[in-house]
């Protein structure tokens, strides 16, 4: 049986990107349970609190609800448990590096389906003060006003 060939985007996390300057993006294979992938495919996946930790030599995504399948059966799902980040040991000896050496966060930026399977992509983010994302804020609202205007002439 082929698998489906493709990219299909689950779950994007919006909030990443007014939050964080995004620096440097990986992409994961996300380690789940069976019912769990229903869920994903079905979309009942929340960022709210979501993050990357890296403890020893792996990469653990906290924080990220899934909800539970409605028809999982006997199999006991807990939505917000820590789920393992498939990445090759350079990659997270990587991404730790530069966590400790200029203070940078790793967040989950949205979650997908490539080829058939379950694929997270996280980024190293400099989180953005206040006034930084107010500014941002102002710009977008600047360049709609101007995009308004030159479309009315």
């Amino acid at each position: 049986m082929a698998r489906p060939s493709g990219i299909k985007t689950v779950a994007v996390n919006k909030k990443a990107r007014h939050l964080y300057e995004l620096l440097e993006n990986f992409e994961a294979g996300l380690a789940l349970i069976g019912p769990e992938v229903k869920s994903v495919r079905a979309g009942q996946v929340s960022f709210k609190d979501g993050h990357v930790q890296i403890r020893g030599s792996e990469a653990w995504l906290v924080g990220v609800h899934i909800a539970p399948y409605a028809n999982a059966g006997y199999v006991k799902q807990e939505p917000d448990r820590d789920r393992k980040l498939l990445l090759h040991g350079w990659e997270i000896a990587r991404i730790k590096a530069k966590m400790e050496q200029k203070g940078l966060a790793v967040v989950p930026v949205k979650v997908y389906f490539k080829n058939g399977r379950a694929k997270v992509e996280i980024a190293l983010g400099k989180g953005k003060k206040l006034h930084d994302r107010r500014e941002e804020i102002k710009r977008k609202d600047i360049a709609r006003d101007t995009e308004r205007e030159m479309a009315r002439y």
